[in-house]
């Protein structure tokens, strides 16, 4: 059984992770909160600009097809897979890596990834995977011209015919303790089949052939920025989940390594005494 001096060390250690933890906490929900309403605002914007996209595609003015919708045999994939630099975000990077993985072994194609963050190109390292380009030390608040270099990267690759196929795995913010692994599809790019675009006429300025070509990397580029908004905002409510559950079962093993010790000292108290007695009755017969 431990001494009571190892009971004492233990808990003043748990003590000080307890406290770091619930700090990490609140500096992940305040974090959070920024992060959510950034990725909740940037939604209706991808959604409008995808119904455009949809209305433009079906434009009979649009003589030719852009480079970002030809769609070819798929000799070689590329994935753009978004992870955290940092850890303690509970199994978030690991339910990311493992949605990549497996959707890479499923594949009969070479497959090329664009990294961003530190545990997705440790973890593809490990795999000895073919890794076309990685970012790293993206900023807690990242701003579009930060991602550019990613969206350029693929959008360059598609156009020259490097790659025939590209997806982005991220993870979806649904709520604070549900963040969904996600891969979608992102090149080439699939114009929405909406209701709401079909039967109705706008009026282009210039030629829809036109502006197509000049919404089509910008809607890649605002696919790439939400996604990493999503990714944030998922990273900041994992980890202060994480930490809270951290903070709890610190707490819950400080109270068992206080009973443990209160029991130990009571042992002690009890062996003096019952020692005491028997020699007081020994010294007196």
């Amino acid at each position: 059984m431990a001494s009571t001096q190892i009971l004492r060390r233990r808990i003043r250690s748990i003590e000080g992770t307890s406290k770091i933890c619930k700090a990490m906490e609140m500096i992940a929900a305040a974090k959070m909160r920024r992060a959510q309403e950034q990725a909740m605002a940037g939604r209706p914007y991808a959604e409008k600009i995808s119904q455009v996209i949809a209305d433009l595609a079906v434009q009979r003015q649009v003589r030719e097809i852009h480079p970002l919708l030809q769609k070819r045999e798929v000799n070689k994939i590329a994935i753009v897979h978004m992870t955290t630099d940092r850890g303690l975000c509970g199994g978030l990077n690991a339910n990311l890596n493992r949605l990549v993985a497996s959707f890479i072994l499923r594949q009969s194609v070479p497959v090329t990834l664009v990294i961003v963050g530190r545990k997705g190109r440790a973890f593809m390292l490990r795999l000895k995977q073919n890794i076309r380009a990685e970012f790293t030390r993206i900023s807690d608040r990242p701003t579009l011209l930060e991602t550019l270099p990613i969206s350029r990267v693929v959008i360059n690759d598609y156009s020259n015919g490097e790659v025939d196929l590209v997806y982005i795995a991220y993870p979806r913010f649904v709520t604070t303790i549900v963040q969904q692994p996600t891969m979608e599809a992102l090149l080439p790019v699939e114009p929405l089949k909406s209701p709401s675009v079909q039967g109705v006429e706008y009026i282009y300025e210039p030629e829809p052939s036109v502006v197509l070509g000049e919404l089509l990397p910008r809607f890649v580029e605002m696919k790439v920025y939400h996604a990493m908004l999503e990714l944030v905002a998922s990273e900041q409510s994992a980890r202060m989940v994480a930490m809270r559950n951290a903070s709890d079962n610190a707490r819950e093993l400080i109270e068992d390594l206080t009973l443990a010790l209160n029991k130990l000292r009571q042992e002690t108290i009890t062996r003096e005494i019952c020692d005491i007695s028997g020699g007081a009755e020994a010294l007196r017969r």
